[in-house]
């Protein structure tokens, strides 16, 4: 039952790593010097989602259903976690290119 829910998470978070390497990429190839919170933001993001993947990793791999279970909560939490922080960067870069 946990490999339904950490497959997913492994999925998504994932692919939500490589959106922040892109924007950090983004924001050093465009030289913004001065967009320290969105790339400093994205670097926590970005350690979050790879949290969230090895313990949806170890929630799938794991033999001890208690233990699975376990990974998979606190990968739930560091997932919610790195979309929340996500969403704010993306409302930050949002409202700065629309001035």
């Amino acid at each position: 039952m946990a490999a339904d829910k950490s497959s997913h998470i492994l999925n998504t978070s994932s692919n939500l790593l490589g959106f922040c390497f892109f924007i950090l990429t983004s924001i050093k190839m465009v030289d913004h010097q001065n967009e320290t919170i969105i790339d400093e933001s994205m670097a926590v993001a970005a350690l979050i989602f790879m949290t969230a993947s090895i313990l949806s990793f170890l929630s799938i791999r794991s033999n001890n259903e208690k233990r699975s279970d376990w990974y998979e909560s606190v990968a739930d939490w560091f997932f919610i976690t790195g979309l929340i922080i996500l969403f704010f960067v993306i409302l930050i870069i949002t409202f700065h290119l629309a001035k």
